[in-house]
């Protein structure tokens, strides 16, 4: 049994060999060097078992991407032990090699899960082809995994903020300087701010640009699952794991893993995060495998972890750990200045995916909107902004309706000279005629309660 160390990368042929991890298994010491030493400076790790029962217990504690599969072996066959690598869940490609074989032996194979079959003798060429291909498949199967977990938009976009406020110019500074290294960042600030968007911008302005973000909201997961959708589970781990499963960590190999809300981590993972940043290898729940991973962490949070932490419900050492660089980002309050900005940028992003026409926000409507504190932050404005464009005029009644009782209502809102009342009521009535009268559909429109419109109306109808 061999193990190779991590080689140079110079002779790499793409990317795509960079994270994978090979298992040679062959009988013949000189075939088997001979694809350890081919691979080796191509893959992050290549080991080799001279039969099916040492390439048993390598698969037990080891994450292989790809098996090349000598057929005849001594003891337990080839196809024979490719079999039970799928029984037992193993997802990996499989390349099955042999020096005799006929095409119903070939086709035997391929039943069984083999991915590709190379007959002896072969050119290192066409080892390399089949490697290179079973390489890209693994590859692309993460992506596809990460695609599916986040919105092609977001992803295929280019991220930016909006603004030239300064303290969104600091903001932008200070992005840019961290991006341009590997550590651990801390993203804090309010909800709505945009953390996971500095995440991706981060990301995609790093070297790692290349590779996967996958985002993850800790919480919104069960804590029953967590540690498996991060780690991954062996088949039999816990009830229902009818086959084995690669976590997110896996997935976000040679890229970004977002910790969203990771202050809502229970304390056990905040252990076993802590263990996976400071060894670099993750456990999946139910397995003895150590599997290396090349992950960069960004974490976000709308907690004070700080507080978290003297409260003791955070982890002080994985609180210093993740807080190698911690970035804050602004509310909305204290930098309004960019909402002008804000709003054209939603209306141009927004309504050709709506398949809706641009509204008009004139300047008094902009006025109003600056005197807003904005509790929901960025988040807050692009919902207005999406509402506003599906009912074809700027929904101050949302707006209205959404102020957090008479303390936060700015003075000039309660000034009788104001005429917000009126652009609010002409709004309204408008939406109503819309759907001929139905209030519960006006009200849906509107964003706000059968109830509250129901008040308004009976108000403006005493009012005369």
């Amino acid at each position: 049994m061999n193990a190779l160390a991590y080689p140079s990368s110079a002779d790499r042929l793409g990317d795509g060999w960079r994270h994978s991890s090979v298992l040679v298994v062959d009988d013949e010491p000189g075939m088997r060097h001979f694809l350890e030493k081919t691979l080796a400076s191509r893959c992050a790790q290549v080991m080799g078992a001279e039969s099916a029962e040492q390439a048993e217990a390598l698969v037990r504690s080891h994450r292989f991407d790809l098996v090349i599969l000598d057929i005849t072996l001594p003891g337990k066959s080839g196809l024979a032990f490719l079999r039970e690598l799928r029984e037992h869940g193993f997802s990996g490609e499989v390349i099955l090699i042999t020096a005799f074989a006929d095409l119903d032996t070939a086709i035997e194979a391929l039943r069984a899960g083999a991915s590709d079959f190379i007959l002896k003798p072969f050119r290192v060429t066409q080892l390399l082809n089949a490697v290179k291909h079973c390489v890209e498949r693994a590859r692309l199967a993460r992506e596809n995994y990460v695609l599916r977990r986040a919105e092609s938009q977001r992803r295929s976009a280019s991220p930016h903020f909006v603004g030239r406020s300064e303290r969104m110019r600091r903001l932008m500074d200070a992005l840019q300087r961290v991006a341009a290294v590997q550590s651990t960042v801390l993203l804090t600030g309010e909800s709505g701010t945009g953390k996971e968007l500095a995440a991706l911008f981060l990301h995609q302005a790093s070297a790692r640009a290349e590779g996967p973000f996958v985002p993850v909201n800790c919480a919104m997961m069960s804590p029953e699952l967590i540690e498996s959708e991060l780690f991954g589970h062996a088949k039999g781990a816990f009830t229902g794991a009818t086959k084995s499963r690669d976590g997110l960590f896996y997935y976000a190999q040679g890229g970004t893993l977002f910790l969203d809300e990771v202050g809502d981590l229970p304390m056990p993972l905040q252990t076993a995060l802590l263990r996976v940043l400071d060894d670099r290898k993750i456990r999946p729940v139910g397995s003895e495998q150590q599997i290396p991973v090349d992950v960069r962490i960004v974490a976000a949070s709308n907690r004070d972890l700080a507080a978290e932490v003297a409260a003791g419900r955070f982890r002080k050492d994985l609180y210093y750990r993740l807080q190698v660089v911690e970035i804050t980002l602004p509310p909305l309050r204290e930098h309004k200045e960019d909402i002008p900005a804000l709003v054209q940028h939603f209306i141009e992003l927004l309504a050709p995916q709506l398949g809706v026409e641009p509204i008009r926000v004139s300047d008094e409507e902009l006025a109003y909107l600056r005197q807003y504190d904005w509790p929901g932050n960025v988040r807050e404005l692009r919902n207005l902004i999406e509402r506003s464009l599906i009912l074809g005029s700027l929904n101050v009644s949302a707006l209205y309706q959404g102020l957090p009782g008479g303390a936060s209502r700015p003075a000039v809102w309660e000034s009788g000279t104001t005429d917000l009342q009126t652009l609010e009521k002409r709004h309204i009535l408008a939406v109503l005629e819309s759907v001929h009268g139905d209030k519960t559909r006006a009200a849906q429109l509107l964003g706000i309660s059968r109830r509250t419109l129901q008040r308004r109306v009976a108000e403006w109808t005493q009012q005369g």
